[in-house]
């Protein structure tokens, strides 16, 4: 790095947990200053103090002084991945700012820190490079001061079952950005083989050369249409009863609804048949490997032009260019004309193969609709003339709100009179719902002094709390409704402003799913809302607005979907449930994480997945479970660095075998456990520490 704009180098750490200096590293990287370190588990790191005022001015939590920037070079040994956490604490140490990230294997990374977007101003760029999905977090109530900052510690967060053996140079305070690294240092040589996989592991299904991926495809291509739904499924993968034919005995609306039964929720397809979705989500044949900063990490690349042009996304040497190898090797068998076509035709039969009613979200549902394969999509999200008001919440009191839903409900009209469409989703997974702020306080702190929820908010507390003074009182701090409204806000939160937060955050939600949901059906009164896809089991201040839709998604990444909790919201919102998305993962199949749910192999992978279908099929509440995903991302990572081994499928198309089984067993009988009419299965494999970033 530029050595011209270094401030301070941070220097002699402590050790943390079991940490040791490991003095086998060698000269593997040219970093004079770089120090060898072997952990064995979470909690082992460094741990740098610094003077307060060192990262901010007191008072006021912002960065201050010089320092923009915190920085250092990194290296990742090992085929394992690893998470961190970046701890900035506070004296008491009570008080944290954590950043979490993770790094490719055997490639060098910049860690480049922007000190203001701790305070969450800004979010990170997804990923960069060898640099995997920074993400912020605060791990209190209250707000942190960098100028109070005594102590930053570097910890292992998740790692797998190998020591994690890094180098890194000193933590160092920089007074502008250190410049991105242009391209990794790689000791061991490249990164991916010319087929998209790992030349780092080996493993029992790793496919050996050109010629072996072409013959599977063509293979694949001319069996396709021998694969069939299981026998007891309807047209549209609905509950026939062994018939497969016509009308189900209940009301056939010509589109799907929800039914309770008086027993449980249901899903009713358009023929009026009982349907529970099973549903897998990524049917994208887009499955692309961010190259920007990693080109010296491939063996081979393909040209930008001529024949595996549709395998390049953006230009090379621009922001954001990637690869797609699974387009690869489907254009090395057939051709830059068919490629897609072969492709849709094989991953449809694949779909049927392993019993999956639904193409679930993030998919090529246009594909879905031609061929009336149950599909689910999900809205763009987009208010070009109203402000944000915090992360992509937009300011709903602002008068062109409404008028923008009004266009983004527009979407809808392309598929109005489209049987095979499930519903649809309002959003993905909004950044506001992972901030760990509320909407409205993270609205109070960030929100420009023009935005109108401001002004709101500040006339909702005034009937809470009368005069300025009154407010004052209440939230401990000197304040008025004119600093609420327009001024920026700085002091810390006491219990009661904590909670007005919370219930203003309520009024913000309602106002956001309510405009849009009513804008949606303007344009399509038929077809399901099924709201947001949220991270999680939701809070108590989204749930009053989640009532204006008609299923309530939520990821659940558990090892079995969460019965009790899944009923108490069921019953409050008077609404089904449904899992947007799930995984497991293991480590035995060339990538190096495993997202939220590890087991050991991919038979453990497939008894995990019996389990948790099983589980859900059971909750008298839930109507349906969409996996994520059908491929496997880059061992690179995808755009913010998941690299994740969750697939269905590999990059060379090759399905894992005991996954597929287990999916297909279970979907068989899935409705006869949603019908009570057998039990849900007991047995469980070992669940391991989790391995994601």
């Amino acid at each position: 790095m530029d050595g011209s704009s270094q401030i301070l180098v941070l220097a002699s750490p402590k050790f943390l947990g079991n940490l040791q200096e490991d003095p086998g590293g060698g000269a593997l990287l040219p970093w004079p200053d770089g120090h060898w370190y072997r952990g064995w588990a979470p909690g082992d790191g460094l741990e740098y103090d610094i003077k307060p005022g060192t990262l901010g001015g007191a008072g006021g939590g912002g960065a201050g002084g010089a320092f923009t920037h915190l920085a250092a070079e990194m290296f990742l040994d090992g085929i394992e991945g690893c998470t961190w956490r970046l701890i900035l604490a506070q004296a008491d140490s009570s008080e944290n700012l954590t950043l979490t990230f993770g790094l490719l294997n055997q490639a060098s990374a910049r860690i480049r820190i922007p000190l203001e977007a701790l305070l969450r101003k800004q979010n990170l760029p997804e990923r960069e490079g060898a640099w995997l999905r920074p993400k912020i977090r605060g791990e209190s109530l209250e707000r942190v001061d960098l100028g109070k900052v005594q102590h930053i510690r570097l910890q292992i967060e998740r790692c797998g079952s190998q020591p994690v053996r890094w180098c890194m140079t000193p933590l160092t305070l920089w007074q502008k950005s250190p410049a991105p690294l242009a391209q990794p240092l790689l000791p061991k040589g490249m990164l991916l083989d010319p087929l998209g996989q790992s030349t780092l592991r080996d493993w029992p299904g790793k496919t050996r050369s050109i010629d072996e991926v072409t013959t599977r495809l063509r293979e694949q291509s001319s069996s396709a249409i021998n694969h069939k739904w299981p026998g007891e499924f309807s047209r549209h993968g609905g509950h026939a009863g062994g018939g497969g034919g016509g009308g189900g005995g209940l009301e056939a609306s010509g589109f799907f609804r929800t039914q309770h039964d008086g027993r449980r929720w249901w899903l009713v397809d358009p023929q009026g048949h009982l349907f529970w979705s099973v549903g897998l989500n990524g049917v994208n044949s887009d499955v692309v490997t961010p190259v920007q900063g990693l080109e010296n990490t491939l063996a081979w690349r393909p040209p930008a032009e001529g024949t595996f042009r549709d395998a390049h996304h953006g230009r090379p040497g621009e922001a954001g260019h990637g690869i797609n190898f699974l387009a690869v090797n489907f254009i090395r068998s057939f051709g830059p004309q068919t490629w897609r076509e072969h492709w849709w035709k094989i991953a449809q039969s694949q779909l049927r193969m392993c019993g999956f009613n639904t193409v679930g979200n993030w998919s090529e549902w246009p594909r879905a609709r031609v061929v009336g394969f149950p599909y689910v999509r999900a809205l763009q999200m987009s208010f070009p003339t109203t402000p944000l008001g915090f992360r992509d919440f937009p300011d709903v009191f602002h008068p062109n709100f409404a008028r923008d839903a009004a266009v983004m409900a527009e979407q809808l009209r392309e598929t109005l009179g489209d049987a095979a469409l499930l519903g649809y989703f309002l959003m993905n997974t909004p950044q506001w719902s992972t901030a760990g702020e509320t909407p409205a306080a993270g609205m109070l702190y960030h929100a420009a002094a023009d935005c109108q929820t401001r002004k709101a908010l500040a006339e909702f507390l005034r009937r809470r709390h009368g005069t300025d003074a009154g407010l004052s009182a209440a939230w401990g701090v000197e304040t008025t409704y004119i600093s609420i409204a327009f001024n920026e806000f700085r002091a810390r939160l006491n219990q009661t402003a904590r909670a007005d937060l919370e219930a203003f955050s309520a009024v913000m939600i309602e106002k956001l799913f309510k405009t849009l949901g009513e804008a949606c059906r303007q344009v399509d009164p038929i077809h399901l809302n099924l709201g947001v896809r949220y991270p999680s089991l939701p809070p108590e201040w989204c749930l009053e607005g989640m009532k204006s839709f008609d299923v309530c998604a939520v990821n659940a990444y558990e090892a079995r979907v969460p019965a009790a909790e899944f009923e108490a919201l069921s019953q409050r919102l008077g609404r089904p449930m449904l899992v947007g998305a799930w995984q497991f993962g293991a480590l035995d199949a060339g990538l190096p994480a495993s997202g939220p749910q590890r087991v050991a192999t991919q038979k453990a992978r497939g008894q995990a997945y019996q389990a948790y279908l099983d589980s859900a099929a059971a909750t008298v509440s839930c109507v349906g479970v969409h996996y994520s995903q059908m491929y496997d991302p880059s061992a690179l990572g995808r755009f913010d660095g998941e690299n994740y081994e969750i697939g269905f499928v590999d990059v060379c198309n090759r399905p894992y075998e005991e996954l597929a089984w287990a999916a297909r067993q279970s979907h068989e009988r899935v409705y006869r456990v949603a019908l009570g009419e057998v039990p849900p299965v007991e047995e469980l494999p070992e669940y391991l520490p989790s391995l994601c970033y």
